[in-house]
């Protein structure tokens, strides 16, 4: 284990889930035991300087350094975000052009979702062997499987077995090297622009169709769904309605987790979001998602 080379972590966050990516980061810092330095990417969808200083004085400065890039600005020259029907941000498929922005120094990056906490020490995720594989992965707790009624739902026209492995995307382990050698990007989104009326997750529907049988499955614990408590998770992901809502309805003991380390950063006595702000964002994804359509009619 190399103390000297450095952890790198991606993420996409905007200002309404700052509270999120707080928990997030502040859930690493306390269970990081090795002496690896972080490296932490934040692709910014209008984060305020208020937000960013708030985040910055929440950690340790000896652990972590902030890397803010701004989200328009990452997109390779020649590509654009896919047009989807569904109300997640646009930001989801940001992840998709890590491996063209990163620094080519890092040939393996971590990227999260940024609604998960960590109660376990990253550098165990970080120095998994992917092998041969250009990304690994967790196999999807609630759908599982290409024939499961939400995953890849014309997996039959597109030559794959019902049983094929379904991962989930908010945790990727990634050779950013291998990925821009294969340009696999333009071929992800090509599959979910042709296949949108089955890609109810976008996002994980072009990665599970291009990267069918070619990824490595890590241990569930590294992305537990918060509906059903395990406590020595290593990783818990909540992948429905936030911690940071009102109406918040899984295990309440993966909330207070994660409001115990949100109590730690600039974000203390933070208050959870009402509901009627939740569906406000949800709305504004949808609107900020028409300048696509319009596009592409």
């Amino acid at each position: 284990m190399d103390a000297h080379q450095p952890i790198v972590i991606v993420v996409a966050c905007d200002n309404h889930y700052m509270p999120l990516l707080a928990g997030l980061v502040k859930s690493i810092e306390v269970n990081h035991r090795t002496e690896e330095h972080i490296h932490f990417f934040i692709l910014d969808d209008g984060i305020s300087v208020k937000n960013r200083s708030k985040l910055t004085r929440s950690v340790s400065p000896h652990m972590f350094t902030f890397h803010w890039l701004l989200k328009d600005q990452v997109i390779p020259e020649g590509m654009s975000i896919p047009y989807d029907n569904s109300s997640y941000p646009l930001i989801i498929h940001m992840r998709m052009f890590i491996p063209y922005f990163i620094p080519v120094g890092y040939e393996k990056v971590i990227y999260m979702d940024v609604d998960m906490i960590v109660n376990d020490d990253i550098s165990k995720l970080w120095h998994t062997d992917l092998g041969g594989y250009i990304i690994g992965a967790v196999l999807d707790v609630r759908i599982r499987e290409f024939g499961s009624s939400s995953a890849v739902r014309n997996y039959k026209e597109l030559g794959f077995d019902a049983s094929t492995r379904y991962f989930n995307t908010g945790l990727l382990l990634m050779n950013t090297k291998k990925w821009r050698e294969q340009d696999l990007t333009p071929a992800i989104f090509r599959c979910i622009e042709e296949n949108r009326q089955y890609a109810n997750y976008p996002d994980q529907y072009g990665l599970n169709v291009v990267f069918a049988n070619k990824w490595l499955e890590l241990n569930t614990r590294w992305s537990w769904s918060a509906e059903e408590w395990v406590p020595d998770a290593s990783l818990i992901h909540f992948i429905w309605r936030k911690p940071i809502y009102k109406t918040y309805k899984f295990d309440k003991r993966y909330q207070e987790m994660y409001f115990s380390y949100l109590e730690l950063t600039a974000w203390k006595g933070f208050v959870p979001i009402s509901e009627f702000r939740r569906l406000v964002k949800k709305s504004m994804n949808k609107i900020l998602k028409l300048p696509l359509l319009l596009k592409r009619k």
